[in-house]
Parts: structure tokens; sequence; C-alpha cells
């Protein structure tokens, strides 16, 4: 029987293929985490060497420790206390700048659903303590006094508060910006898959590596119902993107049969009662952060038209009612069953 030459060829290219992937590095995968920025913060990073990607991990959580010392309003020494306890503002770093840049265009954009002056009222609220309280009218209006898109502004690292009563809370901002810097961390050592995880605003670089148990090319991640304990809302796959959400689900008690959540309507001082959580998908964690406070704010309608103001970012709404609305780029994320 003569040879088949094309067969043996086309063997002899798949034993060569096989044996050069069987040569190939197998690849590492390390997770590890940290509390901080009052959450905890996971990272998972993959790649080939041990070593490297240990190193890698380390860098970004002294990145991340160093901000939320600049970051945190629960760090006197921290620019946003120094800004608080201040009578006209001050200089400070160059991150802390970028982190209020960005809030104020945001605030500016949403006219004011994000806020980055409602520290007094957070405070009020009491949300960080065991135990949250109800204000008063009165209270509330106190809180609520001078604060807006205009109560503060931005000149280099130089911020100026109009009124001296101001509180700065980044909140709502810096553990995505955080996170940003993270996966910033990663890449200048080299690391090409990774997840970095701040209690719900995530970033997931490249593709799973390979010595996951399911490698792929997106990274597929389930979005909490937030009615339903355990339950998945929908699952979406992305890649090299920022998924965040917040939800009324996350921080919240009960008084007198009502819901009372962390997220607050600048204009009333309550929680904002449009939504039950909103999910973003951006190109940075920081924005999908803002974004999703200042969506849930302003509600299924207004929230998805601010949206069309940011092309680089879509959008997930579950309203008061139940009822689903997306942006035109959601379904592109979406895993159909």
């Amino acid at each position: 029987m003569p040879w088949n030459r094309p067969l043996i060829i086309g063997l002899l290219v798949v034993l060569l293929a096989l044996t050069w992937w069987r040569l190939q590095p197998e690849d590492e995968e390390i997770r590890r985490s940290q509390l901080m920025m009052g959450t905890v913060v996971e990272i998972m990073a993959g790649g080939q060497g041990f070593d490297k990607l240990d190193a890698a991990v380390d860098a970004a959580f002294a990145e991340m420790a160093r901000l939320d010392k600049l970051l945190s309003s629960h760090n006197p020494d921290s620019d946003v206390s120094r800004l608080s306890q201040s009578d006209h503002g001050g200089d400070v770093a160059a991150a802390t700048a970028e982190v209020i840049a960005l809030g104020l265009e945001v605030a500016q954009r949403s006219d004011g659903a994000f806020d980055l002056t409602l520290g007094r009222l957070k405070s009020l609220w009491g949300f960080d303590q065991e135990t949250p309280t109800v204000p008063n009218r009165d209270a509330l209006a106190t809180a609520l006094a001078g604060i807006g898109p205009e109560a503060l502004s931005l000149e280099g690292q130089q911020v100026n508060k109009r009124a001296p009563q101001l509180q700065v809370d980044l909140g709502g901002i810096a553990k995505g910006y955080a996170v940003d810097r993270a996966i910033a961390v990663l890449k200048q050592y080299g690391v090409t898959s990774a997840a970095v995880n701040a209690g719900g605003d995530m970033y997931l670089l490249g593709q799973r590596s390979r010595r996951a148990k399911h490698p792929e090319r997106f990274w597929r991640i389930g979005l909490q119902h937030p009615r339903q304990k355990d339950a998945v809302l929908e699952t979406v796959q992305v890649r090299d993107r920022a998924v965040v959400t917040s939800g009324d689900y996350e921080r919240f008690f009960e008084q007198d049969g009502i819901r009372y959540h962390h997220i607050f309507d600048p204009q009333s001082g309550l929680p904002a009662r449009g939504c039950q959580s909103v999910t973003i998908i951006a190109d940075s964690v920081a924005l999908g952060d803002a974004l999703a406070t200042a969506v849930f704010v302003l509600g299924p309608q207004a929230g998805l038209l601010l949206l069309t103001q940011y092309p680089q970012a879509e959008g997930l709404i579950v309203a008061t009612d139940g009822s689903l609305h997306t942006s035109p780029g959601w379904a592109a994320y979406q895993v159909t069953p």
C-alpha cells in the first residue's frame, strides 16, 4: 500500500505541535486577599513564573494601601480628611487630584446625582457604625447645606471649597480608582491575566490563564440578584473591562417596614428610591464606580440618558419594581443560556 504523503505530513505537523505545546512552561495562578479600604480586596494573577506573580501582587497591594492612606476619610492624615478639616481647601497629591477631577466631571454631567461633598450626610446616617439611624428633617437640611457640583473646584492639585463646613467623601469612587491602579501595577510587572476585586468593584485583565479550571477567552461574571440571595440575575463575559455594581442590598437596615440603604440622593439626603441595583461595564473601575452611583440616584430613564454621554460604558439597571433596563451595547456582554 503506497504512503499517503499529505496524510503523513499532516500527522507530523500535529505531532510537532503537540510536542511544542507540552514543552511550554505551565502557567501559574495565585490568589491572595487583604482587608483594606473597608472591604476584602482579592487579587488573582496568572502567568509564567510564581516569583514574578508573587512580586507583582505584593506591589499591587502596596499601591492600594498607599492610596487608602490618601483617600480614606477614616485616616485623619489623609488628603480627604485634611480637606474636610480646612476652611478653604488645599493642595493634594496627584492621585487625589485625579480622583477628584473624574468625580467632579461625573457630578457635573449627572447634575449632582454623583456628589463628592456628602461627608456630613454620610456621618449623619452612620452606616459605618454598628447602629445606623434615620436623621430628622432639620439635621438633613443642615448636612445638605452648600453641597453640589459647584461646592468644590480643582486647579491643578489645588482643591478649593466653597464653604468651610463641607466635608469631602470619595467613597463612591476611591475603591474603583485603587483597583485601576492595582491593575496598572500588575501590567508593569508583565502580568497579562488578572482579576482585582474590591468588594464588587472589579477589573478583569486579559483572559483566564491555562492553569484555571476553565480557561476561556473571556472572564464570566455572575451578577447578584438584588432580591434573591445567592441567585444570579445575569451572567456577563468580559476581558480588559471593569464591572461595578451598586445595590440597595449591600448595606441597609429596616425600620418600620422601610428599607434604608447607603446610596443617597443629594437632593433629599434620603436613600435613592429609583433602583434596586445598577451594574456598569466600563473601561475603568473608577468611572464605573461613579456612574453606578449616579445612575442609581437618577433612576432608569435619566440614568440611561446619562450613559449616552459615556460611549465607553454600558449599564444594566434593575428598577424599583424589578424591571430590567439596559443601554444599547449591553447585549454584547450577555452570556445567553
